[in-house]
């Protein structure tokens, strides 16, 4: 039995949910209705056609990335919490965000996060190019990062793989000297703890550039 009360952010969340599993073209106004359990009829009565529905999940994604809030107690704490944050929300959405960008709306999509990062390099002393410097150097950080992850997620199984590359090894080999390193490196990668070790070395760096 179809439902009777339905309302827009509950389409909106649908839709997000159906956009994020399986990417925009999974998206139809019958699949959604279906998910919900209403008439087709009520999806447009509350969103209008698909591209209107579209349209307000790219305007959707944009303001939830602008919530985006700083937390800790020095400059240093907070930019880097900003950054851990906008790379898991980058990272839990990839399906919308390549929307805005499509849609032209990356720059205003960032300009929260900027702004916040802007309020924090100030409280730690730059101004002028060179807080530009750092909040852009921050941004490229993330979204760079962001990009290696996926692209290595995409990737084909590699043969050999880093286990056998660094699982074994021969004299002259740098890693007869650095066993530990060896052993570390035949391991897979944590992408939260590099994510989190190379943002804190770069502000680290950047805040400390003050002449």
């Amino acid at each position: 039995m179809p439902r009777t009360a339905l309302t827009r952010d509950e389409v909106l969340d649908a839709a997000a949910d159906l956009v994020k599993q399986h990417g925009p073209d999974a998206l139809t106004m019958r699949k959604l209705a279906a998910e919900l359990g209403t008439a087709v009829t009520s999806i447009y009565w509350h969103v209008g056609n698909r591209e209107s529905l579209l349209d307000a999940l790219v305007e959707r994604t944009v303001q939830e990335m602008g919530a985006i809030r700083p937390r800790g107690r020095t400059p240093a704490d907070r930019i880097v919490s900003v950054a851990r944050r906008l790379r898991r929300e980058l990272r839990a959405r990839p399906h919308l965000i390549a929307m805005v960008h499509e849609r032209g709306l990356t720059e205003r999509m960032f300009l929260p996060a900027q702004r916040a990062l802007v309020h924090e390099v100030h409280a730690a002393g730059l101004r002028g190019a060179r807080a530009a410097d750092a909040v852009r150097a921050v941004q490229f950080q993330i979204v760079g990062f962001v990009l290696i992850e996926r692209n290595r997620e995409r990737a084909p199984v590699q043969s050999p793989g880093e286990q056998e590359l660094w699982g074994g090894h021969t004299a002259g080999d740098p890693a007869e000297e650095d066993v530990a390193l060896a052993r570390a490196l035949a391991r897979p990668a944590d992408p939260e703890k590099l994510f989190a070790l190379s943002v804190e070395a770069l502000v680290k760096s950047l805040l400390a550039d003050r002449g």
